[in-house]
């Protein structure tokens, strides 16, 4: 059975980088896929890039990691200077951040407007 574990950004945003990335690896870990509301930053990415890679074994296999973004690049300066100025408010909030386990994801496909997951056949162990 897939499992999708929706996480709002208001559950990660008081943590501090390290419990964040602990937590969602924690979630990984368990096969289930996580779809975070927000992007999160590149230091973090690179953090859970880094933990990822020292948890590697037999079992966990690492991750795939893609985001899609709520604006696309080729907005007018209006748009641009309102997601601007709403990001500076509310943080990274804006498009969400697909996170899972690599025995389960096969291929993330992502363009401007959309993402594809493609999955493994999961088997129990």
């Amino acid at each position: 059975m897939l499992t999708l574990q929706f996480i709002p950004y208001s559950e990660v945003e008081p943590l501090e980088t390290s419990l964040r990335i602990h937590h969602l690896l924690d979630i990984v870990k368990q096969d289930k896929i996580v779809l975070l509301e927000g992007k999160l930053e590149t230091e973090e990415e690179t953090a859970l890039l880094e933990q990822t890679l020292e948890g590697i074994n037999h079992k966990f296999k690492g991750i795939e990691l893609s985001y899609l973004e709520a604006h696309p690049e080729n907005e007018a300066l209006l748009q641009k200077i309102r997601h601007t100025l709403v990001h500076l408010l509310l943080g990274n909030r804006e498009g969400f951040t697909v996170i899972g386990p690599a025995n389960v994801i096969k291929e993330i496909k992502r363009d401007p407007h959309k993402i594809q997951l493609l999955t493994n056949e999961h088997k129990k162990r």
